[in-house]
């Protein structure tokens, strides 16, 4: 018969204990901080907002979803776009299986300075950036009459 050694459970703890510290030092990159706040687009998406002359054109950062993860909506001249994706993670240690899953989502609401025609708005999706091409919808210098009852 074999005597269990003690200091084998304690070492195993001490080792889940250090990955998980480690794993806590991943998701608070110093990067991400300025004077202990998250800085402007790092909790969300970053975008520019480029206006060509004939459109608006609007290219944002979205690693690691898929095109069927986003949604890009126009409501009363304000571009919205929002994405959503669950992540799952496996790794071998040993005897242990540890399973990690994350649900990462993120929505930015953009107002735009000018008016766009809705009807030929484009989006397209490639290599973790989207762009979304607006073009300007020409003023209606006769304006809109409204009834007065």
């Amino acid at each position: 018969m074999t005597r269990r050694n003690p200091f084998d459970e304690l070492e195993e703890l001490f080792d889940r204990m250090q990955e998980n510290v480690e794993n806590a030092a991943r998701m608070w990159d110093p990067e991400e901080f300025e004077g202990g706040l998250p800085r402007p687009g790092s909790a969300g998406m970053s975008v520019d907002l480029e206006d060509t002359g004939d459109e608006l054109v609007l290219t944002g950062d979205l690693p690691g979803f898929e095109t069927e993860d986003i949604d890009v909506r126009m409501v009363d001249r304000t571009l919205q776009i929002s994405a959503e994706r669950d992540e799952e993670a496996e790794s071998d240690a040993g005897e242990y299986v540890r399973r990690e899953r994350r649900h990462a989502s993120v929505s930015r609401s953009i107002s735009l300075p000018e008016a766009v025609d809705e009807s030929d708005i484009t989006a397209r999706y490639n290599n973790g950036v989207l762009t979304v091409r607006m073009p300007k919808r020409e003023p209606d210098d006769r304006g809109t009459r409204i009834d007065v009852n």
